[in-house]
């Protein structure tokens, strides 16, 4: 259904109107504001007059997405540029700058996990990553789950045996490791085997990880018939265990193209609520991966949504194809085509296919796109049923569509932390997120963390939002402090409020409780325990990012005692060290020629760490 806004705002709307007709007809891009002054939406255009118009015509009925952003702004600005391409490199820096609320904004995605690869290393070693840098390294993903990489890692390991240890602990060893012994690692730290020898191995895994399965197969079987020719039989055998083994793995490949090109598949779909890409991964005529991409609240149109998710993607440095097959056209398909040849310094095609098996995949990604999208719309349906039901169970004044959870960690006391964590929709949303550090409270108290915790949570929410629904983590004397605390700082009656307490098994107890301000017993869930289940998702969340802040600050407090008191050790120093062996006691372990020889350490500098922790070591034995 197309709609417009009502007459009162088109009213409002005619200082924009008038601005929007004088503005030039060049390339450009512009920047739509509330009231606040925020920037909500970042676009761009080859004509701003036209696009500008399309947004503040009276004569022209937005459809309900675009009818929303208008309802809300208030000012625009233009900034003009000379071409198209420029144009489409100052939206994208926009964008990641003011991170618009109605723009799509692909954040580092640690969802997925990736191998990395870092040849910078003379014996470089496979290892899981969850984020990829522009560090020099090859990274090879993201894979769909844990499982999925963790299996690739194990496969890769099993038929190039790398080496496994990691780059800290790695030295030349007189005596064979046990990775070695078990035939596990084909053992560069004895020295038996050379940088060049060990390279060669290196490209095998990444003919093996870039899908290449093939090429390599071929590879090894004329290795094999030539050392099987030179009688050297023994490793004829080894080459015939790894061609076995790459045979085994290629048959649980599913090939969707004879040419064995590289390629990545895009797909959108979306509706007035959600919007979803979804991206097929095949590398050498095999699918690799299926990834989907979800987003609330996108006024993007599809082929907007699909150019500027294509720009973001391959800017965080991910592995770039030979050809990009589209489900849908998108306005700047050649200046990104440039900009990715450019990048991947060969020519990159981006497609939208009209027939043929490249027609078949580009329907396959457009077919995922729109089933995925379907089972957000039943996720969101049954969230809010489940809201709704946790609403009447517990007697909520407010539908608890954001909900907060508090939780404390500390250590007999010291170095206390408090943490907030947040669900919109029954959804983590970790941009609400907060951590605070509760360094006026020594002893181990309790009640006095949550107290200092809410105050400062609270104190300073005059123009935010407040939660629905506020959970603490405790019993009913954790509660009646929160109803304390909330009426101090005069919040009554703007939140609901409860308390989660674990189990006791002692009282064999099978379930944790619910506390209701001025209730004595806890809530019985009855038929109705995935509510409680919820909750219990919650708190397990908010405990998590409580213990993970707190032992980050733990090992910080530590690290900072014992390094930054070094002469001549400064953060980018401190830094390098702990990068390159890992832990104090990996430096201490270093030889004066090994901390001598990384990049910006001296032999001065060296000596004078070596000898701090020769000190500090000797003081931490008892007499």
């Amino acid at each position: 259904m197309l709609i417009g806004p009502p007459s009162s705002e088109r009213t409002s709307l005619l200082p924009l109107i008038e601005r929007a007709a004088r503005a030039p007809g060049t390339p450009g891009v512009y920047l739509m504001k509330e009231g606040t002054g925020q920037v909500i939406y970042v676009g761009k255009a080859l004509n701003l007059k036209k696009r500008l118009s399309s947004y503040f015509s009276p004569s022209l009925k937005p459809d309900l997405k675009t009818a929303s952003l208008i309802s809300r702004i208030r000012d625009f600005e233009i900034i003009m540029t000379s071409t198209e391409n420029e144009a489409l490199i100052l939206e994208s820096t926009l964008i990641k700058r003011f991170r618009p609320r109605y723009n799509i904004f692909l954040k580092d995605d640690k969802r997925y996990p990736s191998l990395r690869l870092n040849l910078q290393e003379p014996f470089p070693s496979l290892e899981i990553v969850r984020k990829i840098e522009n560090d020099g390294s090859v990274y090879f993903g993201p894979f769909s789950s844990a499982k999925a990489v963790r299996e690739t890692l194990r496969m890769a390991q099993k038929i190039f045996k790398l080496r496994r240890c990691r780059s800290g602990s790695f030295r030349k060893n007189s005596r064979p490791c046990l990775n070695l012994q078990m035939g596990l690692c084909i053992g560069p730290c004895t020295g038996s085997l050379s940088e060049s020898r060990y390279g060669e191995v290196v490209k095998e895994v990444i003919l093996f990880l870039k899908g290449r399965t093939p090429h390599l197969i071929s590879k090894i079987r004329n290795e094999m018939i030539e050392a099987a020719d030179r009688e050297d039989y023994e490793h004829a055998a080894l080459l015939r265990d790894k061609l076995f083994s790459l045979e085994r793995t290629l048959e649980k490949q599913v090939s969707v193209m004879p040419d064995f090109l590289d390629r990545d598949v895009f797909a959108v779909a979306g509706d007035s609520e959600s919007s979803v890409v979804t991206l097929l991964g095949i590398r050498g005529g095999f699918l690799m991966s299926t990834r989907h991409f979800e987003w609330n609240e996108t006024l993007s149109t599809k082929p907007e949504t699909l150019g500027s998710f294509i720009r973001q993607y391959y800017e965080k440095g991910y592995d770039i194809p030979d050809e990009i097959l589209l489900s849908t056209e998108i306005e700047e398909k050649d200046l990104i085509s440039e900009w990715l040849t450019q990048k991947k310094k060969k020519r990159v095609r981006i497609l939208l296919p009209c027939r043929g098996q490249k027609l078949v995949l580009a329907g396959m990604a457009d077919q995922n796109a729109k089933q995925h999208l379907e089972e957000i719309r039943v996720r969101n349906l049954s969230g809010i049923q489940q809201l709704n039901r946790l609403q009447q169970r517990l007697s909520l004044t407010r539908f608890p569509a954001l909900i907060e959870c508090i939780d404390n960690s500390t250590l007999s006391g010291s170095q206390s932390v408090a943490c907030f964590v947040v669900f919109e929709n029954s959804n983590p949303k970790p941009s609400g997120y907060r951590k605070y550090n509760l360094e006026n409270i020594h002893a181990p108290d309790d009640y006095a963390f949550m107290g200092e915790a809410l105050k400062r949570r609270f104190s300073k929410q005059s123009d935010a939002r407040y939660p629905d629904l506020l959970m603490v983590d405790g019993g009913k004397g954790h509660l009646n402090v929160a109803s304390a605390r909330i009426r101090e700082l005069g919040l009554s009656g703007k939140m609901d409020l409860i308390s989660i307490a674990k189990k006791d098994p002692e009282r064999r107890e099978i379930l944790d409780k619910i506390y209701l301000p001025g209730r004595a017993d806890p809530v019985h869930f009855g038929p109705d325990r995935d509510l409680l289940f919820l909750l219990q998702r919650i708190r397990n969340e908010a405990h998590r990012f409580a213990v993970e802040f707190h032992r980050k600050k733990r090992k910080e407090d530590l690290l900072t005692s014992v390094l930054d008191s070094v002469p001549g050790i400064g953060s980018k120093r401190k830094k390098g060290l702990l990068r390159h062996f890992g832990s104090i006691e990996g430096i201490r372990r270093a030889t004066l020629d090994d901390l001598s020889g990384l990049p910006g350490m001296t032999r001065t500098a060296a000596q004078a760490v070596r000898d701090h922790l020769l000190k500090s070591e000797e003081s931490r034995e008892p007499a």
